[in-house]
């Protein structure tokens, strides 16, 4: 076996689980769970339509760098939502569909990470981070740098903290824009700034830009790393790969599908990687993926419920938590001022609310653990859900302090 295997640790919703063991919450009060960042909002009909209509593609081998007309749905997303020039982005050479950025941000360690040199390689990443991003690393036989997100850093990793001796070892950068769980969100300045590290330090950057799609400021969208790159002259995308999503754009979890854009010359070896993988998406959920790349609209509607979400329940918290509304993603990232495990327990044991103990996500830093003291709060239920899980999280707040 893989020793790495062993340097695994548990999930954070394994180790939530095994918390909860034992906390029996009152009967009368239905389950609330805002733990887990899976979006609850309906699928898109016409998607829907879309996947149904194509199922006959079931009877066929997919190729695994999907349909042309995917890739090209894909591109022209990238391009519109992006303001890159039209032909910017080679859908034959530069995007590759994936089964959800999950599989792929997990992959692409595995294609990138060279372990032939006489020391162990670093895959740097933000601190909390999405887990994959850690065991990606293990498993690909490089060891994980966490950048720690805190206040003091704006909640975004400050690249220029790193050690010069620390880049010239790493070979791949986690950055996830807007970050989980923070939902801070960095500029192309910011972006081109690690670009530049990239070039002097020789490695490559995985972007995870799959909470691009929501956000606060509808005049102020997230940027892409693409949209940085090709504004620093490299029309090429040189050592940048971009991962997008439909399960947070488009509320399709269950479709398992996105995609990867980039660098052509790491796309070529990377559909390579892929081809042995067996990771091809299936002929029905990349027509229904293009139909859903090619509309803007739903999107547009789906970020609006998440912004009432937010208009709801902030007011609710705000007096008692501290927080704030976070520029992307749809978490709240509160400091509960003391153990985040505890405050989930006690908070389920009583509410019968789930959230995820910040902790969870983190590992300890230079300065402990980041995300000791914070717990995520995913506004993925229904409004009226939401807004009653906020209520209840207020008494429970109160009840603490009488």
């Amino acid at each position: 076996m893989n020793p790495d295997i062993d340097r695994l640790q548990a999930y954070p919703f394994e180790r939530l689980a095994h918390l909860k063991q034992g906390a029996t919450p009152p009967p009368g009060l239905s389950h609330i769970a805002l733990s887990i960042g899976e979006p609850r909002h309906p699928a898109p009909a016409f998607v829907v339509d879309a996947l149904r209509n194509a199922l006959d593609g079931l009877g066929n081998y997919p190729a695994t760098a999907g349909t042309l007309d995917l890739r090209a749905a894909c591109a022209g997303w990238l391009e519109r939502r992006f303001a890159l020039p039209a032909g910017a982005v080679d859908p034959a050479h530069m995007v590759l569909p994936v089964n959800g950025t999950r599989e792929a941000l997990f992959a692409i360690a595995q294609a990138v990470i060279d372990t032939s040199g006489p020391s162990r390689p670093l895959v740097v990443m933000p601190n909390p981070f999405y887990q994959i991003y850690e065991g990606a690393a293990l498993l690909a036989g490089a060891d994980p740098w966490f950048m720690d997100t805190t206040p003091a850093t704006g909640f975004v990793p400050d690249l220029d903290a790193v050690p010069a001796e620390i880049w010239d070892r790493c070979q791949l950068l986690y950055l996830c824009n807007p970050g989980n769980p923070t939902g801070a969100v960095v500029d192309t300045a910011y972006l081109r700034h690690a670009l530049e590290l990239a070039e002097r330090h020789d490695f490559v950057i995985a972007s995870d830009e799959c909470y691009s799609e929501i956000y606060a400021d509808e005049s102020s969208p997230p940027p892409s790393l693409l949209q940085a790159a090709h504004e620093a002259g490299r029309s090429r995308f040189e050592r940048c790969l971009v991962f997008h999503s439909l399960s947070k754009r488009s509320s399709l979890p269950g479709l398992r599908s996105g995609f990867v854009a980039g660098d052509p010359s790491i796309m070529g070896r990377f559909l390579l990687y892929r081809t042995y993988h067996g990771c091809a998406m299936s002929l029905p959920v990349q027509i229904a993926s293009t139909a859903a790349w090619g509309d803007d609209a739903h999107v547009r509607v789906n970020r609006e419920l998440y912004r009432r979400k937010f208009e709801r329940v902030i007011p609710i918290l705000e007096p008692h938590l501290e927080l704030q509304r976070p520029a992307g993603g749809f978490y709240l990232w509160p400091s509960v001022g003391g153990d985040d495990t505890l405050f989930a327990r006690d908070l389920y044991a009583a509410c019968n609310v789930t959230l995820l103990p910040g902790s969870y996500l983190a590992r300890d830093g230079r300065s402990g653990n980041p995300g000791a003291g914070r717990v995520r709060i995913s506004l993925v239920a229904e409004l009226d859900e939401c807004v009653e899980a906020a209520h209840r999280i207020q008494e429970f707040l109160q009840g603490r302090r009488t």
